[in-house]
């Protein structure tokens, strides 16, 4: 059975599936496949191990052929797929859920810390030779003691997120389609409608999935709520804020700062963004730990190999 993963993975999985056939196929360029490659190099495969890069549609079904089995996305998030023609070809998707809650909550907080502190551009300020002594107005940010944090998307990562923030004694807001009563008794947070959060938060963190509901969320309209004070963080999906939106208000000052892991249109990042001093910019880098990405590389080869042994994989989505 044919195996085409495409792009090489931490070896902890590479090795599983070495070990189930002779047939896997490894993309050894150090970056994302051109769509023609894609297309290609699926012809005839049992299972496709893709990235959240790779755009797996209905001529990339076709193209592989009536004995493909089985997605494994390298990723939580799958909305690189389309599950619906996936499922009335019979075809398994999988995902990499868990695994990455804590490094990616992990990663929300770090962005948090070093927008509300200054901390790249200090940084960069020492670099450039202009730090001549201390100054009573050097830098100041803001402190994260007693501030209120929203939580947009109270999930594995959002909550998570959100039991950080109990450290720092904050208080906790957070929008989700369902009430979290766990996360409540525990941090004694309170759930709230999307204005009610923008409008009361100092940190907004984003920790949704990527729908035709959640496609630019937070417009011109909604990120005008935010307190002039307030920081943006996103370590969700890009497209889930309108990019130039985001822009203008960093620019008219409606709000402090923006710290992203991810773009609306990534890898290509708004030019005005690059400029300004009160962002942060992340590479996708959210599950970028030794120990997540080995363990997410273990759990697409599990799927990969339950799915072409007709069993069903620890992790379906659909």
């Amino acid at each position: 059975m044919k195996i085409y993963m495409t792009r090489k993975i931490l070896p902890a999985g590479i090795d599983l599936l070495k070990n189930f056939t002779d047939e896997l196929i490894v993309n050894t360029e150090d970056r994302n496949i051109t769509r023609q490659e894609l297309l290609e190099n699926v012809k005839g495969t049992s299972a496709i191990a893709s990235m959240l890069s790779d755009k797996i549609d209905k001529e990339v079904m076709e193209t592989a052929g009536p004995q493909l089995k089985v997605i494994a996305n390298y990723a939580v998030g799958y909305n690189n797929i389309d599950v619906e023609e996936a499922t009335k070809r019979g075809i398994m998707v999988t995902n990499t859920p868990d695994v990455l809650t804590n490094a990616t909550a992990d990663l929300a907080w770090a962005l948090i810390m070093v927008v509300s502190r200054k901390i790249v551009e200090s940084d960069q300020y020492c670099r450039d030779g202009k730090f001549i002594g201390w100054a009573p107005k050097l830098m100041l940010g803001m402190e994260l003691t007693g501030k209120t944090i929203g939580i947009l998307g109270a999930g594995r990562i959002g909550q998570a997120t959100a039991r950080r923030a109990k450290a720092f004694d904050m208080n906790i807001l957070y929008c989700s389609r369902h009430d979290k009563w766990e996360l409540e008794i525990e941090t004694k947070a309170k759930r709230v409608g999307l204005e009610d959060l923008l409008r009361n938060s100092d940190i907004v963190s984003i920790h949704l999935p990527l729908a035709d509901e959640t496609f630019h969320l937070l417009d011109t309209h909604e990120l005008g709520l935010m307190k002039e004070s307030a920081i943006l963080i996103n370590t969700g999906r890009g497209p889930i804020v309108n990019e130039q939106a985001l822009v203008d208000a960093l620019k008219a000052g409606k709000i402090a700062g923006a710290g992203l892991d991810v773009f609306e249109e990534e890898p290509k990042i708004h030019p005005d963004l690059l400029k300004m001093k009160n962002t942060v910019l992340l590479p996708h880098i959210g599950s970028a730990t030794t120990e997540t990405r080995s363990k997410m590389s273990e759990m697409v080869a599990e799927n990969i190999i339950s799915a072409l042994k007709g069993e069903t994989p620890s992790n379906p989505v659909n």
